[in-house]
């Protein structure tokens, strides 16, 4: 087994901590027309911590909250450009890569935060990776869950049917969407009606693109959760698919994997799902294998989502660790 690979438990069990309410909130006016909405949570003398939602276009949860003690932790939280409490909602204008590097930059300067662990997973995994390899020097640490990077296979995995061999009947429902011609290229075929005139055909594909992703979330899934509201489905999606079409808008296939060597001084936490279906562990592993002050802690019985119990766990105890460091 690898140096600092962990599976399983690594302490004894650890739950969320209580739910608690935002001790403040802004809503920042960001350039190109955008108002971000950022909260605060725990104690203003705590050690500083910012959380990536995944997506794009996922939007914190109260739940978020909770993976950080309320006495040891000063949590920044924001929805990202387009979604959740942010404005314009679904909006693609202005809406990229570097413009949320940007924000979260103005977001750290607005709280006067010398430096701060980033705690994100999936896509915010992938904006926390692209965060620290453009702004090192403010970085404490990197925890991450559920890794994606971004990569062309990890998009053809997902959308170009590798993810729909063990999920047949869901892949076929979500493929069958479009007429057989265009399923070459599913994120293509989808933007056309993502982005058409047709509101409610926009709200029909948003909520079946967005169902095909939480159908696989889970190990527990039996693939038939109920699809999501139309409002946060057509952001979801929406923003999901213009960072797809676009490659996350980073210079080359594997950007993140070429810039590691920006970051190896940086101590990495890296959580992933033994059976992710959306994001599988070999983007985790190969990670972990290029950062030396990485550990990677894969979670035995676990698929892809934040609130599956092992993964949960791991995160908990990670930051409980991290929070008793230097107090």
């Amino acid at each position: 087994m690898p140096e600092n690979v962990h599976t399983g438990a690594a302490s004894p069990r650890r739950s969320l901590h209580p739910p608690r309410e935002p001790y403040g909130s802004r809503i920042m006016a960001m350039p190109g027309d955008h108002r971000v909405y950022v909260e605060e949570c725990g104690t203003p003398d705590g050690k500083p911590v910012v959380v990536l939602h995944g997506g794009p276009g996922g939007g914190c949860s109260p739940g978020m909250r909770r993976f950080f003690d309320p006495h040891r932790y000063r949590a920044v939280l924001f929805d990202q450009r387009g979604c959740g409490r942010s404005t314009p909602n679904a909006s693609i204008e202005n809406n990229t890569t570097w413009d949320l590097v940007a924000d979260i930059e103005r977001i750290r300067q607005e709280l006067d935060i010398e430096k701060w662990t980033v705690f994100g997973g999936s896509w915010g995994a992938t904006l926390a990776l692209v965060y620290a390899q453009a702004h090192p020097d403010r970085v404490e640490a990197l925890v991450l869950r559920g890794v994606f990077t971004m990569t062309q296979a990890e998009l053809d995995w997902f959308y170009g049917g590798g993810a729909g061999t063990f999920w047949p009947e869901q892949w076929r429902a979500f493929s069958h969407m479009v007429p057989k011609a265009e399923r070459g290229d599913l994120i293509a075929a989808f933007r056309k009606r993502l982005f058409g005139k047709d509101q409610a055909e926009q709200t029909r594909f948003a909520r079946a693109w967005a169902g095909w992703e939480s159908q696989l979330a889970s190990i527990s899934s039996t693939g038939h959760r109920g699809a999501p509201s139309g409002t946060y489905a057509r952001a979801f999606a929406r923003l999901e698919n213009h960072y797809f079409t676009h490659k996350g808008f980073l210079e080359e296939d594997g950007q993140i994997f070429r810039d590691m060597p920006l970051i190896q001084h940086i101590p990495g936490y890296i959580v992933q799902g033994r059976y992710d279906m959306i994001c599988p562990p070999a983007t985790a592993q190969r990670l972990h294998d290029l950062w030396p002050q990485s550990t990677l802690r894969m979670v035995t019985h676990a698929g892809h989502a934040l609130s599956e119990p092992g993964i949960t766990e791991e995160l908990v105890e990670i930051m409980d660790t991290l929070g008793r460091e230097d107090a």
